[in-house]
């Protein structure tokens, strides 16, 4: 699967997914957030951010619970709760936050 954005073609897997991760730039997060129907704010991007950081880190996008952990190390407790996450993400933080970050499908998401 693909779209076009700007005059650029973007492989994605079946679940919308960029499958080049190095194609990612934040028109492309836009266009992805607007998909979604997620209307970006600077909380969102604080979470887009954090998570190509995680993963430039570990290689790998993070499961809920290690997100969620992982944010709240960070950006501290109000931030890091599923409650706030599922606000700014309401597809799932994990599963939709990775995909607008141009992240992998995180293991563990169904």
């Amino acid at each position: 699967m693909a779209f076009e954005l700007n005059g650029k073609k973007y492989e994605t897997d079946e679940d919308g997914y960029l499958l080049n991760l190095d194609d990612w730039d934040k028109d492309v997060a836009n266009f992805l957030a607007q998909q979604e129907g997620v209307d970006m704010t600077e909380a969102h991007w604080e979470v887009v951010d954090f998570l190509r950081e995680y993963y430039d880190e570990y290689k790998i996008a993070p499961m809920i619970r290690i997100l969620t952990k992982a944010i709240g190390k960070k950006l501290g407790p109000d931030k890091g709760n599923t409650k706030y996450l599922y606000e700014l993400y309401p597809g799932g933080p994990a599963k939709q936050a990775c995909k607008i970050a141009g992240l992998p499908k995180p293991t563990g998401c169904v």
